[in-house]
């Protein structure tokens, strides 16, 4: 017996051994992996691009093992290769550790395999064919690794799919000629096309019905059309479904309600109208349904609806109005409920609190008004609760703070007030938290938080808080994200900042703060993305700066002093205007050599910088904005300025630059603003500016020593929305092309420089300063929709072309100080949404063209020292203005107080008759012949007694023609 049980053990051993030497491969046993199919692995791996060495471990070294290589995974009793995972994820992406490359046809070889993977990589080819004869998959993701091409027949022959994702959310276009090849996957368990061009395929419902196996199947995004009647609904096992983003225009489908299993429903965004279908049977099942971003009508709710448990509706976006609809109290099993992006503007319903299985209530961006009632707190589930962007207003209710489970609050954007504070304390469960945007106001102290061990993300700013805490307070969260701006945190440093070791998110933007940045505030910098300290009066120099790769720095409007400090090339966005910051540029731009700046966005405008404009602009490639505006720079613009070919935004303004603009900037082809104005620049407008330069929205060359010809080829830039050449020495005639600016032509042309990047529409820099209506203006917010031309102060001469009246978006056009000629154009009234005309100091003559009336927005306008005749026509705009607007012209009528005659001439002088029949003129015209008369007399006595002494006859010249000069401006005010 014992024999037996030795016999036994030694045998569960050498098993257990050899199965040991299966899995990992020892000296003296066969190797785990096949060598053929280590070998088309290899040869796979040849033809890919992996710029991370993610696949380091598949080395051709003898006794190398390929099942245990990354992403491969074996079967352990064959030893076949089943399993290839080679996908990327968002930190791939993020660190370009993407695969990319060729796909070679080795993986053929790979008889056994049942799982690819090779999602989220950036292959920019076609899928290959071969994929189709690779049968013994069951699953294949390619989704989303840029494929493109129309997608190859043959993967119908996968008869044994049950996972298959063609997903092509940010490649190229990937499209089909039409579906039938999908016919043949019976097994299909799962299908994901989403993004996928599907429009030539109008079979694809009919196809995918005849998949009986099928569960889940994403077309969203498809540019699918129509959806033909189904007699028969084959596909009943159907959980989940998504078709959003495809665009229907029609009322929804009846059959989509008749899937009994259905789980999931998306229908987002796919132009739908009408009622919810109302179906004779009841569905029980489903959980989810997402009909936001349609024209969905709640009028009626189906009663099927009513009998669903645990559901959540996302209606969002679908132009709700009036009041929330009271039916919706019906619908008790709610667990989720959004109704953002509608137009709801009545009071919050009683009957809402009284939904208490809801975990989340999701009512922003409405208008919804009054406050919310005390039966806030009945709603004992609720998880998540926004009421963001509405006209809410009163105080917080006390009954908030029973809502114990509450995660998530958002109550940004109203009109809330009060302190709000104590509330909060009691939400112990509450990791995110915005109350931004309100009218709150109060001192916050240390004790508020004592219970908020939880929070995570504290969003606070544009509220009157302050908050007083102890120098040594210890608080109990650890935030992340902590938005305090407005709040009165001052004068001294937040001590109690250094405790907080998780944040990447933090704005302390204007709260008072007047201290130096301590030293171990940068130790907490190495993860934080996004710093925002702008609008203290901080002070003192700063050596460097520390932060988080990609991260945005904001230490604008402050009083810092000192060189520019040094910062990482890794920095994403850096403002470092309107401060103090002094000395040469040339260390903070050329100190570092060997590595390029992956900066993008760089304000230093408003400091005291000196020194020349760098000439090492090859080593920031990825510079997108740059303003140097209002500094004390010397030089020229260097040629490599023309490496920065990502540069969307120029700001040289006011500085002391001077020479010729190098033709390298030609090459900075995406540039949409260019200010230049208030320096020396001299030669004539380049003409590549037009030819190179087609995307300008912004020119600005105001304040320099520019000559000649305003070229023909500026009338290419169909984006210029400002021109602004005020003040040089141009000379010439106003090209007949500028009609060809179809911006200013066109209402519907123009750019929102606001989002210009994108990030936080509050630290957007892009601004222009064009002078309208005589004052000196700075647009910022609203920049995208200015449209303007200044040409003053220059040398230019002729007529002012009729074609320039079809610029009929321009608001401001200001062509004074010049030497035109010849009238008005009759067609000016055709320029309706002038706001602000000056035509003042040139040598127009003719009459006040009639149109001029059509002018109903036209609030500023200067016509004066010209030639102008004529009786000024009538209409309210141009009555109302002031008699500045006409004055050294021959014009007549209101508002000048020169009456016309009835044929619309300036009367004769008065006369009037004497008592004895005769005419005598009016005592003041006596006046001005008496005084030329005593003039001449006096004159030539003088005269006389000078001619023998020429010096002193010399000097009397000089004299007279000032007192000469000096009357006749007397004499041509007063007439």
């Amino acid at each position: 017996m014992r024999v037996v049980l030795l016999l036994i053990r030694v045998l569960a051993i050498a098993t257990v051994t050899f199965s040991i030497g299966l899995c990992n491969g020892i000296p003296g046993w066969p190797p785990l992996c096949k060598k053929s199919e280590r070998q088309a692995l290899l040869m796979f791996k040849q033809d890919l691009e992996d710029p991370a060495n993610r696949l380091s471990s598949w080395v051709a070294e003898k006794g190398s093992d390929c099942c245990s290589w990354t992403g491969v995974v074996c079967d352990h009793i064959t030893g076949h290769i089943h399993e290839l995972h080679l996908n990327s994820s968002y930190s791939d992406w993020h660190s370009n550790s993407f695969f990319s490359g060729k796909i070679n046809s080795s993986l053929l070889s790979l008889k056994h395999l049942t799982y690819l993977d090779l999602s989220n990589n950036e292959f920019i080819t076609q899928i290959p064919s071969f994929f189709g004869s690779m049968t013994s998959l069951t699953h294949l993701n390619l989704g989303n690794s840029a494929f493109g091409g129309v997608i190859p027949h043959k993967l119908g022959n996968l008869s044994s799919l049950r996972y298959l994702n063609i997903s092509n959310i940010y490649g190229p276009s990937l499209k089909v000629d039409n579906l039938q090849w999908i016919s043949g996957l019976s097994l299909l368990k799962h299908l994901d096309l989403s993004s996928v061009d599907l429009s030539k395929a109008s079979d694809w419902l009919q196809v995918t019905n005849m998949l009986p196996s099928l569960v889940e199947l994403d077309m969203s995004g498809c540019g699918v059309d129509q959806i033909a009647p189904l007699p028969t609904t084959n596909f009943t096992s159907l959980v989940v479904l998504d078709l959003s983003f495809n665009n229907f225009n029609s009322l929804m489908m009846r059959w989509v309600f008749s899937l009994k299993n259905l789980v999931s429903l998306h229908l987002s965004g796919c132009g739908f109208q009408g009622p919810i279908p109302s179906i004779s049977h009841n569905i029980t099942s489903l959980r989810e349904m997402d009909l936001s971003n349609n024209s969905i009508s709640l009028d009626p709710i189906p009663k099927w609806l009513f009998n669903q448990k645990f559901l959540k509706l996302n209606l969002e976006a679908n132009q709700l109005t009036g009041q929330l609809p009271s039916s919706i109290q019906n619908m008790t099993g709610l667990t989720a409920l959004n109704l953002k992006g509608n137009e709801f503007n009545s009071t919050i319903p009683e009957w809402l609190y009284s939904l208490n299985n809801l975990e989340s209530l999701l009512l922003s961006h409405n208008a919804l008004r009054g406050e919310i009632s005390s039966s806030i707190g009945n709603l004992k589930s609720l998880r998540h609760f926004d009421l963001s962007g509405n006209s809410i207003s009163g105080p917080i209710p006390m009954s908030l703070g029973n809502l114990s489970s509450l995660v998530e609050l958002d109550i940004s954007g109203n009109q809330f007030n009060g302190t709000f504070i104590e509330v909060i304390g009691k939400l112990k469960m509450l990791t995110d938290l915005d109350i931004s945007y309100n009218s709150f106001e109060g001192v916050v102290s240390e004790v508020s938080f004592s219970n908020l061990a939880k929070l995570k993300h504290f969003i606070a700013k544009g509220n009157s808080f302050t908050l007083k805490t102890s120098r040594d307070w210890l608080p109990p969260f650890q935030l992340e994200s902590l938005r305090l701006d407005s709040w009165h945190l001052g004068p001294e440093w937040p001590m109690w900042l250094q405790t907080q070791m998780q944040l990447t998110d933090l704005s302390l933007s204007g709260t008072g703060i007047s201290s130096t940045i301590p030293t171990w505030f940068w130790n907490l910098t190495f993860q934080v993305q996004y710093l925002n300290l702008s609008h203290n009066q901080l002070h003192g120099e700063i050596q460097n700066i520390i932060a988080f790769p990609d991260s945005v720095v904001d230490l604008g409007s402050n009083q810092f002093t000192g060189a520019l400090p040094i910062v990482p090339t890794t920095l994403f966005w850096l403002d470092l205007s309107n401060s103090s910051f002094s000395g040469s540029v040339l260390h903070f731009f050329c100190g570092r050599r060997d590595e390029p700046y992956l900066l993008s966005i760089l304000h230093l405008g408003n400091n005291l910088l000196t020194g020349k404009v760098p000439d090492c602009w090859m080593n920031w490639p990825s510079l997108g904005f740059l303003n140097l505006e209002n500094n004390h720079l010397t030089g020229n613009v260097p040629m490599s300025m023309g490496y920065l070919h990502k540069l969307q935004s120029l700001h040289l303004r006011n500085n002391h630059l001077y020479g010729e603009l190098p033709p390298s900037l030609q090459n900075c082809t995406r540039l949409s603003t260019i200010d230049l104005s208030e320096n020396g620049f001299f030669g004539s407008i380049p003409i590549w500016i037009g030819k190179s330069l087609s995307g300008l929205h912004v020119l600005n060359l105001r304040s320099n020593k520019f000559e000649g010809d305003i070229p023909n080829e500026v009338c290419y830039l169909k984006s210029l929305q400002i021109l602004d050449l005020a003040h040089n020495k141009l000379s010439g005639m106003i090209p007949r092309c500028f009609h060809n600016l179809s911006a200013l032509a066109n209402f519907s042309e123009s750019f929102y420089a606001s989002s210009f990047w994108g990030i936080d529409e509050e630290m957007v820099s892009e601004n222009a300063i064009l002078v309208t209506k005589g004052i000196e203006m700075e647009y910022t917010k609203i920049l995208g929709f200015v449209k303007g031309m200044d040409l003053s102060c220059n040398f230019m001469y002729g007529e002012i072309p009729e074609e320039l009246t079809g610029l009929l978006a321009l608001q401001s056009l200001n062509l004074s100080n010049n030497r035109f000629t010849a009238r008005i154009p009759s067609k000016i009234g055709n320029m309706a949404r002038l706001e602000s005309l000056d035509f003042s100091m040139n040598q127009l003559d003719g009459e006040i063209p009639p149109s001029m009336t059509n002018l109903t927005f036209l609030s500023h306008l200067n016509l004066s020292y010209n030639n102008l005749t004529g009786r000024i026509p009538e209409s309210t705009q141009l009555q109302s203005l002031d008699q500045s607007s006409f004055v050294g012209n021959k014009l007549c009528g209101a508002p000048l107080s020169k009456n016309c005659s009835s044929n619309g001439v300036i009367p004769p002088p008065t006369v009037e008759k004497d008592g004895r029949g005769g005419y005598r003129l009016l005592e003041d015209e006596w006046f001005y012949v008496s005084l030329g008369v005593g003039f001449f007399t006096g004159f030539w006595i003088v005269l006389g007694s000078l001619l023998v002494n020429m010096p002193w006859s010399i000097l009397l010249s000089q004299l007279l023609n000032r007192i000469v000069l000096k009357m006749y401006h007397v004499i041509v005010e007063y007439v």
